[in-house]
């Protein structure tokens, strides 16, 4: 059994155990967090699949900590100018891990 899930403007594909990151989501350390928006659900009966989303399926998950990412290093230069930017951006993360897939 598996979804599909879209959070944070991305989609993941989920089953039971599965642990990922995602963009930070508002809820805390050792809580639990449901993901609505299911766009697909395949199980033994077959695979469902939503317009846009599949009407009562969650998706529920365990938070397992709020972190940062790597950083990321940018660099601009305009040469004519002699203008240079550096700049690094962090992006903030959600580890969980999905407990289960649930239909109505």
């Amino acid at each position: 059994m598996y979804a599909i899930v879209r959070s944070g403007g991305k989609q993941y594909k989920v089953a039971p155990n599965t642990v990922l990151s995602i963009e930070k989501v508002a809820a805390d350390a050792d809580g639990r967090y449901a993901f609505n928006e299911v766009l697909l659900v395949a199980d033994d009966t077959g695979v469902r699949v939503g317009t846009p989303v599949v009407p009562g399926a969650v998706v529920k998950a365990e938070v397992l900590e709020q972190h940062r990412g790597k950083k990321i290093n940018g660099f601009t230069y305009k040469p004519t100018k002699r203008i240079q930017r550096h700049y690094g951006h962090r992006q903030s993360l959600t580890r969980v891990r999905v407990l289960s897939i649930e239909t109505a």
